[in-house]
């Protein structure tokens, strides 16, 4: 930056030319700051892995949760938001132990509630129905602030990946959540699984 600032101050001692000079030195530093603020929008991932062991069948039960679509629509962050409040607010918080004398279980939300990748699945159902894209939409395994093994949904939108959490009604950038992003599903195939180990 320093040597566009100098290189700016010598051009513009040339007069006309070199205000326009100027102004093109200072679009491209502008261009480079966009560029910058926009590197790690999306989580990079490190390729296939399987799917996590209780999502196995996950494919088989909701075609759904797995389907690929053409369509072009991605998420909004306000109707986004919206769900995930209304979800979070009107479902109940139970473990699979309690639920289904499992360590873990993946399934919609039963009358009694559902936990952290239940949540999840609701979400990605209930945005669906709204017509967005069903592969903008990724079941995510995470560690969470303290460690411990949580699920979420990433919304891909147009500007980045954002979380759509069960512990939060704010919609959060995924590099902003304090999260260990562990798997995802694969945004070109979402029947299969991506390896993610980053950190958020």
């Amino acid at each position: 930056m320093k040597t566009l600032a100098n290189m700016a101050g010598a051009i513009s001692r040339s007069g006309w030319v070199g205000r326009i000079s100027t102004s093109l030195i200072a679009g491209m530093s502008m261009t480079i700051s966009v560029e910058v603020s926009q590197a790690g929008a999306f989580i990079p991932n490190q390729g296939r892995i399987a799917a996590p062991k209780a999502a196995a069948t996950l494919c088989a039960t909701y075609r759904w949760a797995c389907a690929k679509s053409n369509r072009a629509r991605s998420p909004e962050l306000g109707k986004i938001s919206a769900v995930n409040r209304k979800i979070n607010r009107s479902t109940r918080e139970i473990s699979d132990d309690a639920q289904y004398r499992r360590e873990d279980h993946w399934a919609l939300p039963s009358r009694r509630g559902g936990d952290c990748e239940d949540f999840a699945l609701l979400k990605k159902r209930e945005l669906i129905g709204m017509g967005y894209a069903p592969d903008r939409l990724l079941l995510t395994t995470v560690l969470d602030r303290a460690g411990r093994p949580h699920a979420v949904l990433v919304a891909r939108t147009e500007n980045g990946d954002f979380v759509v959490d069960n512990l939060r009604d704010t919609i959060k950038p995924w590099n902003k959540t304090g999260y260990t992003f562990l798997r995802m599903q694969d945004p070109s195939a979402p029947h299969r699984w991506v390896s993610l180990n980053v950190k958020g």
